[in-house]
């Protein structure tokens, strides 16, 4: 494997090139945790988030990144997922489970995000994420999930492919 080269570099990310393949990377992050949250009466914690790439609000499943602060460089992965769990969601988890890392997107980015299934969940807040974000929470029952889902597409909203992958998950737990 040869050495890659940086095409650009930005705050938050950089562009690279190696063996001409062109791929972006994270500047400021070690990882990335993605929460799969199950309340105790089985709904899935969904967010609500304006994402500047695709121009539109986006359904995802809470996530954030690892050591992307000052204060937080050395935090753990399951530290982070915690932190984002409550600040995002404003819940808390009394349990979670490391269900996997993969890449989502690997022909453009070099990340493989963690997930953890969120189960034990206790309201402490009311979410909405840090200053930069306007996130809006949605608890749905897992009975009714993709009937919600189809309806929020039809109100011209898009969902992120992971949304499913978490159902999977929370539903052979």
């Amino acid at each position: 494997m040869s050495e890659s080269k940086t095409l650009y570099e930005g705050n938050w990310s950089r562009f690279v090139e190696r063996d001409g393949w062109e791929y972006v990377e994270r500047v400021k992050a070690s990882a990335v945790a993605v929460l799969v949250p199950i309340t105790n009466d089985q709904q899935i914690v969904l967010v609500e988030q304006y994402r500047v790439p695709l121009d539109a609000r986006i359904i995802e499943l809470p996530a954030g990144l690892v050591g992307d602060r000052d204060e937080d460089r050395d935090e753990a992965v399951i530290t982070a997922a915690a932190r984002e769990l409550e600040e995002e969601t404003g819940y808390r988890a009394a349990d979670l489970k490391h269900i996997m890392s993969g890449p989502t997107s690997p022909g453009i980015l070099a990340e493989a995000p963690h997930f953890y299934l969120a189960t034990g969940l206790e309201k402490i807040g009311d979410g909405g994420g840090d200053d930069s974000e306007d996130i809006t929470v949605h608890c749905v029952p897992l009975s009714s999930v993709n009937d919600w889902l189809n309806q929020k597409m039809t109100e011209g909203l898009k969902v992120d492919p992971k949304v499913y992958a978490g159902l999977y998950w929370a539903t052979i737990r």
